[in-house]
């Protein structure tokens, strides 16, 4: 309800300013966008067709440009960023956070990347190439720095009146973390207990000695199953010798999550999960080819199982009628168990003790389903064509590829993380493919043998 909602204010302001560009009211969109908020700027520009995009964007206050840029996914803001002069995009990620600027010039081409590099001063130059240094979806990677840590001994009288000094604190801190003079973690206090103790404590009187700490090269997928286990709402990040480097907080959990389930939906398609919408006609040509040929490929496949039985299907002509049926459902019911069995080894549920069980699970399955739709198709075609035996056939070839099916749903993400493949990329069009390939000649081979 909230997107929908969100969607229609975009829609709005986009329309608002798309009338304002054409009546020449230059003066009134850039009021409009200074007044607006960064998320809301980058959901408008990637609502807007490429060649009215810069346009916007130049229209911007380029005090904004950093928070937009922040804002927009990765094939947007490579398309910005590549039309800046490399000195404005040294301007614009001058005050980002760490985590943002390793996200942001790793996406980059790297010879923008290697330009930016070179325009920035040293302190920023050190400050993005140890951000860099850090492999990507890694804890490192997606850390920020901006912590402020304690001294065990220290009061809470004077922890509060540096806070005042101070005046204000990093955004999304729920845990202060007391470290040693060599920055080892030691504890964590948690904001509300500071606030609420007395005065003449010491830190070493309220905080955990046993906090949870995140490795710096921990996946930031696990990352995202701690932080949903638990309801962190922060933690800590350390190396191996537990020195505190830095903390990644809940926004950028969330952000991993949500790019999670947008790579897992669209990778089903063959597409980018940072596909720009309004990406040039031959750019997303090119992209969408790739795994068209890939379907090509897997559609020549079963038509040359087809063409092994071309002697049958011009003997018998209701064969060609009834040779999409078996396929299809076992295209189904591979898909739903593929389905299921990726977001279980998404969610950490899958691993290498229950897989057989799981395996035995889903042919189970495919057996207890093929046994029922084998029936009733097998009654169908019986009734409808005047032929038991063609029902018959039917009815044993759905049954084998419905186990097949059951079969290859379950063990076809299993392989392929072993092979280092993504399940989500590439499984939906390998589980197609053997479906076919298995529903075709086990119906168009049991006909040549019992129907010839």
């Amino acid at each position: 309800m909230a997107e929908a909602l969100e969607v229609k204010h975009a829609q709005r302001q986009l329309k608002a300013i798309n009338q304002a560009l054409s009546s020449g009211r230059f003066v009134h969109v850039h009021k409009v966008l200074h007044d607006m908020p960064a998320s809301d700027i980058a959901l408008l520009l990637e609502s807007t067709p490429t060649k009215s995009r810069y346009e916007l964007w130049q229209m911007l206050d380029p005090d904004f440009y950093g928070d937009v840029l922040e804002e927009l996914s990765e094939d947007v803001r490579n398309g910005i960023i590549g039309q800046m002069v490399p000195e404005k995009v040294v301007d614009a990620l001058e005050d980002m956070d760490i985590d943002d600027l390793a996200e942001t010039l790793s996406s980059l081409p790297q010879s923008v990347s290697n330009d930016v590099l070179q325009s920035m001063d040293e302190q920023d130059r050190l400050r993005a190439v140890k951000a860099l240094s850090y492999g990507e979806d890694t804890a490192g990677f997606i850390m920020n720095t901006d912590t402020i840590t304690l001294r065990a001994d220290v009061t809470i009288e004077v922890i509060l009146r540096y806070l005042r000094l101070r005046g204000e604190i990093p955004e999304s801190t729920d845990t202060f973390y007391v470290v040693s003079r060599n920055d080892t973690l030691i504890g964590t206090v948690a904001v509300t207990k500071l606030l609420t103790a007395l005065p003449e404590l010491s830190i070493s009187d309220l905080m955990d000695e046993e906090p949870e700490a995140i490795p710096i090269d921990m996946p930031e997928k696990d990352v995202a199953k701690l932080f949903a286990r638990y309801n962190w709402l922060s933690a800590p990040v350390v190396d191996e010798n537990h020195q505190l480097l830095g903390r990644i907080t809940i926004d950028d959990v969330v952000d991993i999550i949500r790019e999670d389930a947008e790579h897992s939906m669209m990778s089903m398609a063959g597409l980018d999960d940072e596909e720009d919408t309004f990406a040039p006609v031959l750019q997303s040509t090119q992209r969408r080819s790739v795994w068209l040929a890939v379907n090509l490929v897997t559609a020549l496949l079963a038509a040359a199982v087809s063409d092994l039985f071309e002697a049958t299907l011009s003997q018998l002509a209701v064969l060609a009628i009834l040779n999409t049926i078996v396929p299809s459902m076992g295209g189904v019911a591979g898909n739903q168990t593929l389905t299921l069995v990726i977001r279980g080894m998404a969610l950490g549920h899958v691993s290498a003790g229950n897989s057989k069980f799981l395996i035995t699970k889903e042919l189970a399955i495919g057996f207890f389903n093929g046994m029922i739709w084998a029936v009733l198709i097998a009654t169908v075609i019986a009734l409808w064509k005047q032929d038991w035996m063609l029902g018959g056939v039917i009815a044993f070839a759905m049954m084998i590829n419905m186990v097949a099916a059951g079969l290859a749903g379950a063990t076809l993400p299993l392989v392929m993380k072993r092979l280092k493949i993504d399940p989500a990329l590439a499984g939906s069009v390998i589980l197609t493919t053997i479906t076919d390939v298995v529903g075709i000649f086990a119906f168009l081979g049991t006909a040549t043998l019992f129907l010839m």
